[in-house]
């Protein structure tokens, strides 16, 4: 099957919106366990989203990226639903990112 850019880029788009939903959603899922078992997490995604824009010419900061993928401000987010990381997830955190 081949697939036109613009329609590549659509479909690209839509996949990413629903990334953003689910992790959204699944608000019981720490960044610390993302980074564990995928290697990435929302501050990634974020940070890449900044990039993207930067790459464009768009001013995008670094909290304005945060909110786009969090849905809201990062520190709302963090009041609402970040624990603290278990002695656990940070020996598997330190384990992975040496």
């Amino acid at each position: 099957m081949t697939i036109d850019e613009r329609t590549q880029v659509e479909l690209e788009s839509a996949a990413f919106r629903r990334l953003l939903d689910h992790l959204r959603e699944r608000t019981d899922v720490q960044n610390i366990d993302l980074m564990e078992l995928a290697g990435f997490c929302r501050n990634c995604l974020s940070r890449w989203y900044q990039e993207a824009a930067e790459s464009k010419g768009l001013a995008l900061d670094k909290a304005g990226a945060r909110q786009i993928v969090y849905g809201m401000p990062y520190d709302e987010w963090k009041a609402k639903y970040q624990t603290e990381a278990t002695p656990e997830q940070k020996a598997a955190f330190d384990k992975q990112h040496k």
